[in-house]
């Protein structure tokens, strides 16, 4: 179920399980309480403070993190924003740009496609990619240029139109593949390969993980700092964002 049918669903359970209820006192069980009856097919972590009195912080596993009030009736999905003076900061956004940048360093490299520069490597980049997307193919025509410019490439598969589909099983041709760069150009390139889908493989945990990024379309982009930048971006753009 996708992350908007998700909550959809789960605030009309919330809204028909409280109907009439009295509010109970603020406590992890209170606040969780309505969730898990609503939904008890889903998993809930522990509530946390939000920088919002009265509302808490709850990740849904697999999904999205809500704000929850204290009584549990009430949830609101989407970012929180704090305005300090003339600056508006995502404060959502960048809690999750902390976990990314955790969960990229744990990644292990043998999973992922590099396309590296062969001198000096001033920035990295992690994409997610499709080799049916055209601005994919966009982005991947100029790995040249970026790997001039200094910047390293690490591709991670994020095939859209999902798992057991013919994007799927190109992506996965090229991570089976003996020369994984090579069949990827060629893939991107618009060629036909002879579909080499390989168990295991990593694309089915490369598309959970761009799940959990927040990925919603490719390419997607995740700097080194866990910053995500979605579509396509000319290689001299990256360069001057990444400060080449």
């Amino acid at each position: 179920m996708n992350t908007r049918k998700l909550l959809v669903n789960l605030a009309a359970a919330v809204t028909i399980v409280f109907s009439g209820q009295n509010l109970l006192a603020a406590d992890a069980k209170t606040i969780l309480g309505p969730l898990k009856e609503a939904r008890p097919d889903l998993h809930y972590g522990e509530p946390t403070a939000s920088p919002i009195p009265g509302l808490y912080e709850v990740q849904v596993q697999g999904g999205p993190s809500i704000l929850v009030s204290e009584d549990g009736r009430y949830f609101i999905a989407g970012d929180v924003f704090e305005l300090r003076g003339t600056t508006v900061i995502n404060i959502a956004e960048q809690k999750r740009s902390v976990e990314r940048k955790a969960e990229l360093a744990s990644l292990d490299p043998a999973e992922t496609i590099v396309f590296k520069p062969s001198g000096e490597t001033k920035a990295v980049i992690t994409v997610f990619t499709d080799v049916d997307c055209g601005y994919c193919r966009k982005l991947h025509n100029e790995i040249a240029e970026m790997n001039d410019l200094g910047i390293e490439v690490h591709y991670l598969a994020y095939p859209r139109a999902g798992l057991g589909s013919p994007s799927y099983r190109k992506i996965a041709t090229a991570w089976c593949s003996d020369n994984r760069q090579e069949a990827l150009t060629r893939l991107k390139n618009g060629e036909n390969l002879k579909d080499n889908v390989c168990e295991p493989n990593p694309v089915a945990r490369h598309m959970a993980m761009g799940e959990r990024f927040g990925v919603s379309g490719t390419p997607a982009l995740v700097l080194e700092d866990g910053t995500m930048i979605p579509g396509y971006r000319p290689a001299k753009d990256l360069a001057s964002m990444l400060g080449i």
